[in-house]
């Protein structure tokens, strides 16, 4: 029997057989969200009705030789950031509960033109602005890999990454400013990728920080990565299952291997920031590319990725202030406590020092692609360290050590699962390539993702 809780491909695959209904998934996917949301608190919002609905429609069109293409009848979770037609939309906020979305933005109705099934809006950081995923207001998601202890799940995505990984979704939509793609996913154990600065549209997405913010696909493989992006990108379904079919554009690259390919590994200064079990997860992933034939090189950044970090950080919270400040500044409003001290920060640059900092970005993203020529890409560990328990997390440290400066360089990424740690949670890969070659991020975390032991989802 056909997997229920599978992957976009696998799905796809049976529905276009029918040898599986979209209203059995979809009906089975509410059913585990009722069932286990109550305590992992992956969903704002869930769309039961509508949802069935959407998939009871979708039965009719495969049953009449109507298909859309391969993101037909799947259900996925959508950040409660994106506008949604006549659905609340509170940003993580508390102070919008009661805020409907005019209209829908561009991705959102691409994702639905596509035939994609909203099973709700996911839980997300307020304001989109943290890196560990909690929300003193609206609750914070469990991190699936722990039900005993209420582990980080990582944000700002934290809802998609918890839902994904944990079957109360097939695939989720995030947003990445500093890393709210590739930490959630990195701490969840599934794989999603940051796109590069403008590749996506973002109408009808909240701002966090419109220099450095990006959408992005969180899913459980490579494969299922490609198919979302593609779909967020607009490319219509006929095209996406011809090139699929034909292993073409970007499906290429998933059995292209790595032979040949010069990848820089971190350096030894850069390796003090990670615990042993990151260093031996990433360590073992460098070690099967390099058997797979890839040529790896320490690769010595001319900035320190601390340093650049926080340049992402003072960015983002000058243009937060400018998106999201006013709320702040009211003392009454019911904010969360942790953001409205990372919010008010970016009140405290004058003009000069905003226009110097974009200056600084510009000559710094010359000088590092002048650093890595020669490079095809750049390979770090996604975190420092494996999810935290809630309570020994300090809020006035992002975890985005090694995400925010690919952000603030204006780089592309993927977070790829490499397997357990000791104590049971997700090490997770990062891959750096440069602007616009999302091609190459997808090829070597594919060759990764086919020598690395699935983790499987996490077990509820």
């Amino acid at each position: 029997m056909t997997n229920l809780f599978g992957t976009i491909e696998s799905l796809s695959a049976a529905y276009a057989k029918q040898q599986l209904k979209p209203s059995k998934v979809v009906d089975a996917h509410l059913q585990a969200i009722e069932k286990h949301n109550a305590h992992i608190d992956a969903y704002q919002t869930v769309f039961f009705d509508q949802a069935m609905q959407a998939a009871a429609a979708a039965d009719k069109a495969f049953m009449s030789g109507y298909r859309i293409g391969p993101f037909h009848g799947i259900p996925f979770a959508l950040k409660d950031i994106y506008d949604l037609e006549g659905h609340i939309c509170t940003n993580g906020s508390m102070a919008l509960k009661d805020r409907v979305s005019p209209k829908s933005g561009t991705v959102v109705r691409r994702l639905i033109a596509a035939g994609g099934i909203v099973l709700g809006k996911s839980k997300t950081v307020e304001s989109a602005f943290g890196g560990w995923g909690t929300n003193q207001k609206m609750g914070t998601p469990w991190n699936p890999w722990d039900l005993k202890n209420h582990r980080i799940p990582g944000g700002s995505s934290s809802g998609s990454g918890v839902a994904t990984a944990a079957g109360l979704a097939v695939c989720g939509i995030g947003s990445d400013t500093g890393g709210s793609v590739r930490l959630p996913a990195a701490y969840c154990g599934i794989t999603g990728l940051k796109v590069t600065e403008g590749q996506l549209p973002c109408d009808g997405i909240a701002p966090l920080a419109q220099t450095l913010d990006s959408p992005g696909p969180m899913t459980q493989t490579v494969t299922d990565t490609v198919m979302l992006y593609e779909i967020m990108m607009g490319r219509e379904g006929g095209a996406i299952d011809d090139d699929m079919r034909t292993h073409n554009g970007l499906y290429q690259m998933l059995a292209k291997g790595v032979r040949g390919l010069k990848l820089g590994q971190m350096a030894q200064s850069e390796r003090a920031n990670c615990t042993a079990d990151i260093l031996a997860g990433y360590d073992q992933a460098i070690d099967s590319l390099q058997r797979l034939g890839a040529d790896i090189e320490v690769f010595s950044s001319p900035f320190g990725y601390a340093s650049l970090a926080d340049d992402n950080g003072a960015i983002t919270a000058v243009e937060a202030y400018n998106n999201h400040g006013h709320l702040y500044e009211d003392k009454t409003a019911p904010m969360d406590e942790d953001v409205r001290k990372r919010m008010l920060t970016g009140k405290t640059y004058l003009a000069h020092e905003y226009v110097r900092m974009l200056e600084t970005r510009r000559q710094r993203c010359v000088e590092f692609n002048e650093a890595i020529s020669g490079f095809d890409a750049i390979l770090t560990p996604s975190m420092t360290s494996t999810a935290p328990i809630i309570t020994d997390v300090d809020q006035a440290i992002s975890p985005g050590h090694f995400t925010r400066p690919f952000n603030y360089l204006a780089m592309c990424g993927l977070s790829v699962p490499t397997g357990l740690a000791s104590d049971g949670m997700p090490l997770s890969l990062q891959i750096i390539a440069r602007a616009h070659d999302e091609a190459m991020a997808i090829r070597i975390g594919a060759a990764v993702e086919s020598v690395t032991a699935s983790i499987g989802r996490a077990p509820l």
